[in-house]
This record gives structure tokens, sequence and C-alpha cells, in this order.
């Protein structure tokens, strides 16, 4: 628990800084976290770091990345769009499966696949929220709600849980502590609220931090069922106490594509 608790709080503090520097000091965060990320995707599903299907995969996820700051004018580069950086990849990866002589089986292509869209994309939109307007109030909001719901549900589901929430995808996860962080949220959301008038009416952003604290949850069960499908514990060890990017990362992975889906940030 010190570990975790010590891990927390630095991690937190470089994340929460380089959030506030923003531009590239963030995205540059980002990227690194990305990439780790990917790295720690093709190490539960046994994939070498060194094989070509593991740069492919990094490369749609850095593509994917890049193509968000283009969007966002912090690149000027035309030919990275995202429909031609997912095409790409998808053609690279079926080419592989007949240049390796069905060495490389097609579930692990469509594994790595759907692991470079679900990393790019997340960490691209968390890039992005910080450069649309007022994007470091809402970045902050959605980091510290989720943060506070991820925190209020461990520690609440600890002490008081009793029912299971989803016990064939996380068996330790409770009701108890699911309505705890979501509680905890909307007191994370009011106070933002108050701190930061320029994002509007307070019933607006309560309702978007119980949007966040939900699809958060979501996120950490996807998570879950992943590494529960693959037979590990946490994605890695990178964060002692925590375990990998993955397992810090998940819930923000989910929340930030469904905040751009529904055009809230």
């Amino acid at each position: 628990m010190k570990q975790r608790m010590i891990t927390g709080v630095l991690g937190g503090a470089v994340f929460l800084t380089l959030l506030w520097v923003g531009r590239w000091g963030y995205a540059g965060m980002v990227t690194i976290m990305a990439t780790i990320g990917f790295l720690e995707f093709c190490r539960m599903k046994r994939v070498s770091f060194q094989s070509v299907q593991s740069w492919i995969g990094l490369m749609l996820v850095w593509s994917l990345l890049l193509a968000g700051l283009t969007e966002q004018g912090m690149l000027t580069i035309g030919l990275l769009k995202e429909t031609d950086s997912i095409l790409t990849g998808l053609l690279l990866f079926l080419v592989l499966t007949v240049i390796s002589r069905n060495r490389i089986h097609v579930d692990e292509i469509a594994y790595l696949f759907l692991g470079a869209l679900y990393i790019g994309y997340g960490f691209s939109y968390m890039i992005q929220a910080r450069l649309v307007q007022d994007g470091l109030a809402w970045s902050l909001l959605v980091v510290t709600v989720t943060f506070a719901n991820d925190t209020a549900a461990y520690f609440l589901g600890k002490r008081w849980g009793k029912r299971k929430l989803w016990p064939s995808v996380s068996p330790n996860k409770t009701w108890e502590g699911s309505l705890g962080g979501v509680g905890f949220s909307l007191i994370v959301s009011f106070v933002h609220a108050i701190l930061f008038p320029a994002l509007g009416d307070m019933f607006v952003v309560l309702g978007i931090g119980f949007l966040v604290s939900v699809m958060g949850q979501f996120g950490d069960l996807i998570e879950s069922a992943v590494k529960r499908s693959m037979g590990v514990k946490d994605s890695g060890t990178l964060l002692p106490g925590h375990g990998g990017v993955l397992d810090r990362f998940d819930s923000l992975l989910f929340v930030f594509p469904v905040l751009h889906l529904v055009q809230l940030i």
C-alpha cells in the first residue's frame, strides 16, 4: 500500500506538471506512455517487441498520434490522415500473414491491430483534449474525476464492498465501490465547476463528471477483460503498486474517445 501511494503521488505530480505545461511537453509524455502501453499490450499476448508485427502496430499508434496533432494544427504533415494510417496498417498486417507463410496467425494480427487502434486513439484524444479551448480545465476535470473515481472505488470497495460488480471480468470490484466512486466523482466535479467557471453551467459539468465516472469504470473493466483473456494479472511492472501504463490509464483510454464521440470535448 505504501509503495502504491508513493508511486501515485510522484507519478501524479509529473503528469499534472506536464499537463499544465501543455503543447509539446504534454504531447511528448503521452507519446512515451502510448509507446510503452502498446509494448505492454504485445507482452500480454507474448509477442516479441522486436517482431515485425509489433513494429507495424507501433507505427500505427504513432501515426494516429501524429494525425491528431495535425488535426489540431501542431503539425502540418498533410499525409498523416487517420483513415490512411488505419488502412496502411491493416494492409501491412494482411500482407505480413502471407509473407510469413502463415506463421503469424490472423488472431495475432487482429489482436495487435485492435490494440493499436485502442491505444492510439485513446492517447491521441488525450492530447487533443488539452489543445481545445479551455483544454487545461477540461483535461484536469477528466483526469482528476477519473483518478478520484478509481481511488474511491478501490478503497471504499475494499472497506465495505460485499456485492460483486462483474465477477466474471473483475472479481474484486464491487457495487459499493462503484457507487462510491461515482459519488466521489460528483464531488470533485462540483469543486471543478466552482474553481473553473469557464467550464460553464454547474449541471453540465456535473453531467460530464458523471459520464466520465461511469465510462471510466467501463474502461477499467475492458482492460480487465483483456488481461483475463490473456491470463495475466497486470499489463506491466513500470509503476510499482499499480502495474503498467495500461493498468493506470485504462479508464482514460476509454473516456477520452467517448467524450470526443459525444462532442463534449
